[in-house]
């Protein structure tokens, strides 16, 4: 199993970025997927997650409103789309799946795999 984020840049606040994480060897239509992000100096953070069994989404306090989670099942990529980025969102962002149900879903322990991570930038 294999997963590739990518998207990242460089942007200025208040601007937008749409992250993709594309998988191989494993069908993302039926597995709770999660979005993480890692800050400079920070602990790595549950950011948002789309529910296998019911395509249910949930997002974090900090980017409710602002990022969207969602799911492409004819290209098997989830993607999260970011607006209205601050500069507190600057942070290397990872795609994760399987969610195994050992943790809470905003656990990072509770998943099987981890895409590379894509760099986003919000500059003020």
């Amino acid at each position: 199993v294999q997963l590739q984020a990518c998207g990242g840049g460089l942007v200025q606040a208040g601007e937008c970025l749409r992250l993709s994480c594309a998988a191989s060897g494993l069908t993302l239509s039926s597995k709770t997927i999660s979005w993480f992000r890692q800050g400079p100096g920070k602990e790595r953070e549950f950011v948002a997650a789309i529910w296998g069994s019911d395509g249910k989404t949930y997002h974090a306090d900090s980017v409710k409103g602002r990022f969207a989670i969602s799911r492409d099942n004819t290209k098997n990529m989830v993607h999260l789309q970011m607006n209205s980025l601050k500069p507190g969102d600057t942070a290397v962002y990872y795609c994760a799946a399987v969610y195994t149900g050992k943790y809470g879903y905003t656990d990072r322990r509770a998943y099987d795999y981890w895409g590379q991570g894509t760099l986003v930038t919000v500059s003020s």
